[in-house]
C-alpha cells in the first residue's frame, strides 16, 4: 500500500510542477494504480483540440467527458502495450507518423511543429509518446489477430470486375463515422435517437469525440476518401441516397453499429487497374477487419480494468 501511496503523491507533484501551484489538483479517475486529474483532462482536451479544432465549440462538461474518456483508453493500451514492448525505446517509424501529421496541420517542418504545440500549451514529448502509444497498439493488435483475418483474393477480384463492368460512373467518398456499439439493457434506437440530437447540436465531428467507440474519434471521425469498390454494397446503397453533408441511419456491423457521413465525393475518371485495385482493396478489409479486432480486445481489457471516478 505504501508504494501505490507513493505513486499517487509523485503523480500529483508532476502534475503541480506543470502548472501553476494556484490550481488545485482534483484526482477525478483511479484506473488500477494510476491517476487521472483535472489537470490531465485539460491537458488532453487541448490535445484533442490540435486534432479536431470543432471540439472547441463543445460546453466544458461535454469536453471534460471526452478529455477523460480518451486518457482512460490510453492509460488501458499502454498498461497492455508494456507487456510486449519497451516502451522507452525510440522507434523509427514515430518519426514517419510524426511527419505525416506535420504534414496534415499544414506546418512546415518540426521546429514549426513544436512553437505551435508550444503556442497551445502542449509538450511536444507527451504528443510523440501518443503517438507512439497508438502506433504499437496498432502493431499489437496485427500481431495478434493477423492470422484471423479473412481476404479471399478471388471473391474480391471478381467483385472488382462486376463493379467496373456495372458501374457507368466510378466515385470516390470522404467519409467520416460513428461508431457505437450495441448494449444489452440499451435500445439501439434509443441509442440513435441521442446521436442524432447531438449532431444537431453540436455537429457530427463533436458527436463523433463524444459517442463513438472506434479510434477515429479522436478526429472527430474521419475516415478520408474511400473507393466505391471498396464499399460493401448494402452501406454504398445508403450512401449513394446521400447529399453532401447528410448521413445515414444506423448500419449493423459486426462491432455495433455504424453511421456514415458523406463529406464529399469526386468522380473517377482514369482507367481503372484491375490489380492495382485488388492491392488496395485487400488492404481497405484488412484494416477494417483489424480494427474491429481492437475494438473487441480493448472492450475485454476495460471490462477487466478496476475503473473508479470521482
Amino acid at each position: 500500500m505504501k508504494i501505490k501511496n507513493l505513486l499517487l503523491i509523485i503523480s500529483i507533484f508532476f502534475c503541480l510542477t506543470n502548472f501553476s501551484l494556484s490550481k488545485e489538483v482534483i484526482i477525478k479517475v483511479k484506473i488500477d494504480d494510476q491517476i487521472i486529474t483535472n489537470i490531465d483532462i485539460y491537458n488532453e482536451i487541448s490535445y484533442l483540440n490540435f486534432l479536431n479544432p470543432s471540439t472547441k465549440k463543445l460546453s466544458a462538461i461535454d469536453l471534460s467527458k471526452i478529455g477523460k474518456n480518451s486518457l482512460i483508453r490510453e492509460i488501458i493500451k499502454k498498461k497492455e502495450l508494456k507487456k510486449y514492448f519497451d516502451l522507452n525505446k525510440n522507434y523509427k517509424f514515430i518519426d514517419k507518423i510524426e511527419s505525416d501529421l506535420i504534414r496534415n496541420k499544414n506546418l512546415k517542418n518540426k521546429n514549426n511543429f513544436v512553437q505551435y504545440l508550444e503556442a497551445n500549451n502542449l509538450n511536444y514529448f507527451q504528443i510523440r509518446e501518443k503517438l507512439k502509444i497508438e502506433a504499437l497498439w496498432n502493431q499489437l493488435i496485427y500481431d495478434k489477430y493477423n492470422k484471423n483475418v479473412k481476404i479471399d483474393k478471388k471473391i474480391l477480384k471478381d467483385k472488382i470486375i462486376v463493379e467496373i463492368e456495372n458501374l457507368k460512373k466510378k466515385f470516390e467518398y470522404n467519409l467520416s463515422e460513428i461508431l457505437y456499439e450495441e448494449k444489452l439493457n440499451e435500445n439501439n434506437e434509443s441509442m440513435y435517437v441521442t446521436i442524432k440530437k447531438s449532431i444537431e447540436n453540436i455537429g457530427f465531428e463533436n458527436t463523433a469525440n463524444l459517442h463513438s467507440i472506434s479510434d477515429s474519434s479522436k478526429n472527430g471521425g474521419v475516415i478520408g476518401w474511400v473507393k466505391d469498390i471498396q464499399i460493401s454494397k448494402n452501406i454504398i446503397n445508403e450512401i449513394n441516397n446521400l447529399q453532401i453533408g447528410e448521413f445515414t441511419e444506423p448500419i449493423k456491423i459486426p462491432s455495433g453499429y455504424i453511421v456514415i457521413k458523406l463529406n464529399t465525393k469526386k468522380e473517377i475518371k482514369n482507367k481503372i487497374d484491375v490489380e492495382n485495385e485488388l492491392s488496395n482493396l485487400i488492404e481497405f478489409e484488412k484494416s477494417k477487419q483489424l480494427n474491429s479486432f481492437s475494438i473487441i480486445f480493448y472492450k475485454r481489457l476495460k471490462q477487466n480494468t478496476v475503473i473508479n471516478e470521482y
